[in-house]
């Protein structure tokens, strides 16, 4: 897949899983992303969830993507950026409607977005299962 094939992967496929570490343990959830293009993959958290201190305290993550029906896996390898953009905040509030009441409960503060950069990305396929990882990177 080329880098553009797979930024459109990630758009079409955004409920995806993110890995972070604390204390040397392994922590993965399920998140929705709410847009990858070269510059990143963005995704909102609040402040008061565990992964915002996770990422404060180790940057590094990586995020799979998948598709079940074409069996591809895409892994993502990248650094964790805090964006303070309210226009950002207050376009993913405005398409993303269950955030609406949080928001305006907490306020604009408590919520977080935050952008994997530098990403390199990995295809998994059953076809490829054992063949030497190939990375492709996804920065503009």
């Amino acid at each position: 897949m080329t880098k553009e094939e797979i930024i459109k992967f990630m758009n079409e496929n955004l409920a995806c899983h993110l890995a972070t570490a604390e204390n040397n343990q392994p922590h993965l959830r399920g998140m929705m992303a709410y847009r990858a293009d070269g510059n990143g993959i963005i995704f909102p958290t609040g402040k008061t969830k565990d992964l915002y201190t996770q990422i404060k305290n180790n940057p590094s993550v990586e995020v799979c993507f998948s598709n079940p029906q074409n069996n591809i896996q895409i892994r993502v390898k990248g650094e964790v950026v805090i964006k303070e953009d309210i226009e950002l905040k207050k376009e993913i509030v405005e398409n993303r409607p269950f955030l609406k009441s949080w928001v305006e409960k907490m306020g604009y503060d408590m919520l977080i977005i935050f952008q994997v950069v530098n990403c390199i990305a990995n295809i998994w396929t059953f076809e490829t299962n054992f063949s030497p990882k190939k990375y492709v990177g996804l920065s503009d």
